[in-house]
């Protein structure tokens, strides 16, 4: 019987594969490890590195997305989970620290999210030209 590799083999395979100059393996091993566990960010963001450097805008700009989702998706489904005693707290600190505005809107994303959609734009930028 085969024994399946852990994502911390592929993903160190996949950065190998990378130091080689070898994208299309890196690329393979790298979508390998998010079809096994699409929360990994390393391999997200290698992917993002690997498709900007060959200026695959369109292909880094589906990597974004596609991370966005799965993020966005994580944290709503795991910020319902709590007590009104907490959901409470957690408002009052929020508006306290400026990370919502008066009406109780987001100001901010949680990482990884934030720092994708700042790279989004760019790509959107670059494939505006």
């Amino acid at each position: 019987m085969e024994e399946k590799e852990s994502i911390k083999d592929l993903l160190l395979k996949a950065g190998e594969a990378w130091r080689n100059k070898d994208n299309p393996l890196a690329i393979n091993l790298y979508s390998g490890v998010l079809k096994i566990d699409p929360m990994q960010i390393p391999a997200y963001n290698a992917l993002m590195k690997i498709y900007r450097k060959e200026k695959a805008y369109k292909k880094e700009l589906a990597i974004i997305n596609s991370g966005i989702k799965v993020y966005e998706k994580y944290y709503n489904d795991h910020s319902g989970k709590h007590s009104k005693q907490v959901k409470t707290i957690s408002e009052k600190l929020n508006k306290s620290f400026g990370l919502v505005d008066k009406k109780g809107t987001k100001l901010y994303n949680p990482e990884p999210i934030g720092k994708w959609q700042i790279r989004k734009e760019l790509v959107n930028k670059k494939l505006a030209k």
